[in-house]
């Protein structure tokens, strides 16, 4: 039995001798060194340093890096100056590397020259500048880019250059101005083409959905063996998400799995998590939902491993694959398992929703909100709104406008589908509040992106002015040396010259041409977001009206006429709502919200209009696209302004009818007060006050107009020789 024992002991002993070592091998430590040239021990800047788990850096301008790695990982230094060099990490201790055949660059134009080398150096600075401020300050990164391109000189050295640009278009890739990044990497390899330039050009393209660009610039990259397996894996991964996104996804999943074999040869943790998740998204968009199912587990699973965001990133995926698939109990499930480790986590530690960083952070009242959704969806309002108060709250302390607002409204329409009207009406006016003070942020982001955007512009084109100026001085440098050279030859010369005078108007006139091509852009960018604006605004005017008459129904204890005029006021709300983000809606859509909206006016109102809605049968409805929301101000005038006062019952006439093959009239006639008579009997007040609605409908009609080439004509007249009546004429062109 002692003998035992004393194994047992021995046993013991030797595992936890063993420990340390364990657990020094996974351990993550940084690595501190220098790359030199091995003759004249001169530092060598902008050379790569990776490692096996997928570590990136940087060589600044004296040689020197800093990477976490694993001890027993692999160290890659690649540069276009010397052969790939690797070294193993044994410890924690500093790597020196030494290259052979490395020459300070010190011949040609730069031969003897101090200055020459000096500024090759503040170039270098500059670079390391424009990284530090990479994701933190897009303004001054691209201030430094610049510079270190102004440092260079007219006669710049083109793989300088090159690393500029790509620093550049990385700058553009963080801050997701993706046609800005492909024009940069486009720009470096012109100079020089380098492996890593061309991959981030094929990033850049499927961040700009730009799949088969993607395609074309990525796949030629298989073939090179001298890859390390983490860019490896990253090659594979984007090649998956262009394929993915042309719709082939045989092939997307292909590439993902060829990755995920050399990220589980190479144990790459984070990307087995991620590649298994794409492929299931990849099986998803497939419809093929059971090996969707199984790669979700797989992930699930693997994410454990990894830090708490990651597993709360990762349920709160599957969470919305089960809410597309109505499996709600176990989205539910999953989802309140996110939020119990979501509070686990230490104070302000925020988890994105994507890779890389996204502004649609997981959060606390977005994961309530969506709980309480899946509860709705189930018809259970009782354990809904608990959580949508929740979410309420959270939100209202982290100022989310967003999630404030589409919490409130679900709690309103909660309280409606319970029968607690007066909850319902006093959370949708917290609503109208939210959206009121949305608006306005809204419109302060906007100003903001805008001058956000003429600064990047004004940048980007001072850096294309200094590559101008380079190329127009390579070519006087070139044109004086031809000079030298040929001085007999004068009726050369002179064609020389010639020939570079008309590159120069012909650089010029490329210049004027993307200057002109830029204005035109930023104003259709303009023009959209001026859109959206006014699309999100809607006159209140009838909106209080109508809640003024809910009131009045349930002040006379009516509740069925206000129930009935509830429920269709909220189904016009909704569908105002939906339409709000889209420029034109089919004609047969407008025609029901119509239809909708005039219910509700004469339901308020019988005693002083009847109306009628006739279209005629010879109407393509179909083949018609209109503005949503675009009619219904002028049924409001024409009720507000002319009906209501006039002594008798009126009539409101909506009529379409055909003018050719390709257009149509819409006419709003009612036998009203008139114009003139209404703007009488306006109060001193309502006179100072402009119709909003009435605004923010010609401001969208000049703007859709120039934007889609004049579809959309108003004119507006009396209906009768006295002045009364109005008569309001649309027409309506169709799509070409």
């Amino acid at each position: 039995m002692k003998r035992i024992n004393h194994i047992i002991l021995l046993l013991l002993i030797g595992a936890l001798s063993c420990l340390p070592k364990v657990l020094t091998a996974q351990a993550k430590v940084e690595i501190k060194g220098t790359v030199k040239g091995m003759e004249n021990d001169s530092p060598i800047s902008g050379v790569g340093v990776s490692t096996d788990s997928g570590s990136y850096t940087l060589t600044n301008s004296f040689g020197e890096f800093k990477i976490d790695a694993f001890i027993g990982e692999e160290l890659t230094f690649q540069s276009p100056h010397f052969e790939t060099v690797r070294h193993r990490i044994r410890s924690n201790e500093d790597v020196d590397v030494k290259v052979k055949g490395y020459e300070a660059k010190s011949n040609g134009s730069f031969r003897g020259s101090k200055s020459s080398l000096d500024r090759l150096s503040l170039h270098a600075l500059y670079l390391d500048s424009a990284n530090y401020f990479k994701k933190s300050d897009i303004e001054k990164s691209i201030d430094y880019i610049t510079k270190s391109i102004a440092n260079l000189g007219p006669r710049a050295d083109k793989g300088e250059l090159a690393r500029s640009l790509t620093v550049l278009g990385e700058v553009y890739l963080y801050h997701k101005q993706y046609d800005l990044a492909i024009t940069n990497f486009s720009d470096a390899l012109e100079a020089q083409s380098t492996t890593r330039t061309i991959f981030l050009l094929g990033k850049a393209y499927v961040a700009n959905k730009d799949f088969e660009e993607a395609e074309q610039a990525l796949l030629p990259l298989t073939k090179i063996n001298k890859m390390v397996p983490f860019q490896k894996v990253e090659l594979y991964e984007y090649l998956g998400d262009a394929y993915l996104g042309m719709g082939n996804i045989d092939k997307a999943v292909a590439f993902y799995s060829e990755g995920l074999t050399i990220a589980e040869k190479n144990q790459i943790a984070p990307k087995v998590t991620d590649l298994n998740s794409k492929i299931a998204d990849a099986y998803v968009k497939g419809n093929r939902n059971i090996e969707a199912e199984g790669y979700y587990s797989n992930s699930l699973q693997l994410a454990k491993r990894e830090a708490p965001q990651r597993s709360i990133q990762e349920k709160e995926k599957v969470a919305d694959f089960y809410n597309k698939k109505n499996r709600f109990d176990e989205e539910i499930q999953l989802r309140k398992q996110s939020l119990n480790e979501l509070g686990e986590l230490p104070a302000n530690t925020k988890v994105s929703r994507d890779k890389p960083k996204s502004l649609d952070s997981i959060t606390s009242q977005r994961i309530n909100y969506k709980i309480a959704n899946a509860y709705m969806a189930q018809d259970n309002y009782d354990e809904a709104i608990p959580y949508l108060q929740k979410s309420i709250v959270e939100a209202d302390s982290e100022d989310d406008l967003i999630i404030q607002k589409d919490a409130t409204r679900k709690l309103s329409e909660a309280y409606e589908y319970k029968g607690e009207f007066n909850k319902a009406l006093e959370t949708y006016q917290d609503y109208v509040a939210v959206v009121d003070t949305l608006y306005i942020r809204k419109e302060q982001e906007i100003s903001r992106a805008a001058r956000l955007n003429r600064e990047i512009a004004a940048k980007q084109s001072r850096i294309d002015g200094l590559e101008q100026e380079r190329q127009l001085s390579q070519s006087k440098y070139d044109l004086a040396i031809t000079d030298q050279q040929l001085q007999e030859e004068s009726n050369k010369r002179k064609n020389w010259v010639i020939y570079s005078l008309l590159f120069g108007l012909l650089l010029m006139g490329l210049a004027a041409f993307f200057f002109y091509r830029s204005n035109q852009q930023q104003k259709l960018a303009n023009n959209l977001l001026a859109l959206k604006s006014l699309r999100s605004q809607m006159n209140p005017h009838f909106i209080f009206n109508a809640l003024n008459s809910v009131n009045s129904y349930i002040a006379k204890s009516d509740e069925r006429s206000a129930n009935r005029f509830l429920s269709d006021f909220s189904t016009l709300m909704r569908a105002v709502l939906e339409n709000s983000e889209e420029d034109f809606i089919p004609l047969a859509k407008e025609l029901e919200l119509l239809r909708l909206y005039v219910k509700l006016e004469h339901s308020r109102f019988p005693d002083k209009f009847d109306y009628t809605i006739d279209v005629d049968e010879a109407i393509a409805i179909e083949s018609y696209q209109i503005p949503p929301m675009l009619l219904q101000p002028y049924i409001e005038n024409a009720i507000w302004h002319g009906l209501r006062y006039k002594e008798g019952k009126g009539n409101l006439r909506i009529h379409l009818e055909n003018i050719d093959k390709n257009s149509i009239r819409i006419s709003i006639e009612d036998d009203g007060i008139g114009r003139k008579k209404s703007a009488a009997l306006k109060t001193q007040n309502q006179k100072k006050q402009k119709s909003k609605g009435m605004g923010n409908i010609s401001k969208r009609i000049a703007i859709l107009n120039e934007m889609y080439k004049d579809k959309v004509d108003v004119h507006i007249t009396d209906l009768g020789n006295d002045g009364s009546g109005t008569k309001v004429l649309f027409t309506l062109k169709k799509d070409k």
